[in-house]
């Protein structure tokens, strides 16, 4: 078995694992990359760029692009809110349904419907890999704490897109001459 490289070695106690079959099955679903990560750069990219859309140049409609733009970052809003919302469900799971471990010569899961997150005691079941309950509760409730908050930021832009698109005006950056010079 291999030592995995860490640059903190008297702390580091993490080794490469065995075989892929020893790793619990929600790393694989990739709720951090694919939920948190992929599905949140597109909203993420879309609200950065709001300030930069020009709230006058839309089909000679004065507040039409503004309201376009706002328009569609409701529909982005609600990709974040898919990947959040997936990376959180499968982050709950994973932290109720716990870490798969070496127990007696057999890779299982021990932990009954997270009975092991109010009884510490339980944790000795594992006999290897070493800390991987520590480890499992870490990497998910980060990963459901982290969605959970996308989620909300999502939710919350949702709403500001939605009256951005029903109550734009063109006061956004003055281009609109007289009334709309902010």
């Amino acid at each position: 078995m291999d030592t995995a490289i860490c640059i903190c070695r008297p702390i580091c106690k993490g080794k490469v694992v065995e075989s892929n079959d020893h790793i619990t099955d929600e790393v694989w679903y990739f709720g951090g990359i694919i939920g948190s990560g992929v599905l949140m750069i597109f909203p993420a990219l879309v609200f950065l760029g709001l300030k930069n859309n020009d709230c006058c140049g839309c089909c000679g409609n004065e507040s039409c692009g503004k309201r376009f733009a706002m328009f569609s970052s409701i529909i982005f809003a609600a990709v974040g809110l898919v990947g959040a919302g997936y990376c959180f469900v499968l982050s709950a799971f994973a932290l109720n349904k716990g870490p798969k471990c070496n127990m007696n010569n057999t890779w299982t899961y021990p932990f009954l419907n997270g009975n092991y997150l109010s009884d510490n005691s339980l944790w000795s079941r594992c006999q290897s890999p070493v800390d991987i309950v520590p480890w499992n509760l870490t990497l998910f409730s980060l990963l459901l704490v982290m969605s959970g908050i996308q989620a909300v930021l999502c939710a919350i832009q949702v709403v500001n897109g939605l009256l951005g698109t029903l109550c734009g005006d063109c006061k956004c950056c003055g281009c609109c001459g007289g009334d709309g010079a902010v």
